[in-house]
């Protein structure tokens, strides 16, 4: 095939545009935040679980509490209703049954108020636990809800470049021919497409030529394309390219 040197020069531009948009869309599909924001989503999703158990714990200890405060209630009223009949009472023998079951009453009430501060106790540890597990969920969901949004700004910033790469490589391929371009574009399809031979290296794949292929493209005409016998690219020649 045959191009002007110059349609040739035009590909290494589309090249270099073709990356551009290879990064901008790789940036934008996996920002550099995502890989943190899904060890948070499972970190918080194992957080949130613990945060379950210690609030089931101080569930439990709250469910206790009311019980003993239930069982308080009912001592105190057997209390009152006994204390009452044995102000009212004229009968010795059911005189000291009433005063044996009001002792008994209140070593009762003595042992439920006892084991309501022990609960009382638990229910402060028990709060402090869930407090702290849910300073951890927070900690975790405000880093989450800070990359969440760096991401959608990197995201955001990822797309610009993408289309603004896009346009610009329209118009430039817009100037290069129909069949050069159509060659190109095969390769790149596979791999390079096209790359500068700077200082006898081939830009597309970084290797140095050696002296025999060197020799044949000095041999080529300028208008011929030719492709780098490493990677198979375009191999667009200049005055810099060492030849």
């Amino acid at each position: 095939m045959k191009a002007r040197p110059a349609d040739q020069l035009l590909l290494v531009e589309v090249a270099s545009l073709d990356a551009s948009i290879r990064a901008a869309d790789h940036a934008r599909r996996n920002p550099e935040q995502g890989a943190r924001v899904n060890e948070l989503l499972a970190q918080r999703q194992a957080q949130s679980a613990e945060l379950a158990t210690r609030l089931g714990v101080r569930d439990d200890v709250r469910a206790e509490i009311k019980r003993l405060e239930s069982d308080v209630s009912l001592v105190e009223s057997r209390v009152a209703r006994d204390t009452e009949r044995l102000a009212a009472t004229a009968n010795v023998k059911e005189a000291q049954g009433l005063e044996h079951e009001l002792a008994s009453l209140a070593k009762r009430k003595s042992d439920l108020e006892d084991a309501e501060l022990e609960l009382m106790e638990r229910l402060e540890a028990a709060d402090a636990s869930v407090a702290e597990q849910e300073a951890v969920v927070a900690e975790t969901n405000a880093e989450g809800a800070r990359l969440s949004a760096a991401g959608k700004d990197a995201v955001a910033a990822a797309t610009a470049r993408l289309e603004s790469a896009t346009r610009d490589r329209e118009a430039v391929a817009a100037k290069v021919p129909a069949d050069l371009l159509a060659l190109y574009d095969r390769l790149a399809a596979r791999g390079n497409g096209a790359g500068l031979l700077r200082r006898r290296t081939c830009e597309a794949c970084h290797m140095v030529l050696s002296g025999t292929d060197l020799q044949t493209l000095r041999q080529a005409a300028a208008d011929d394309v030719v492709m780098c016998p490493e990677c198979g690219a375009i191999l667009v020649r200049s005055d810099d390219s060492g030849l």
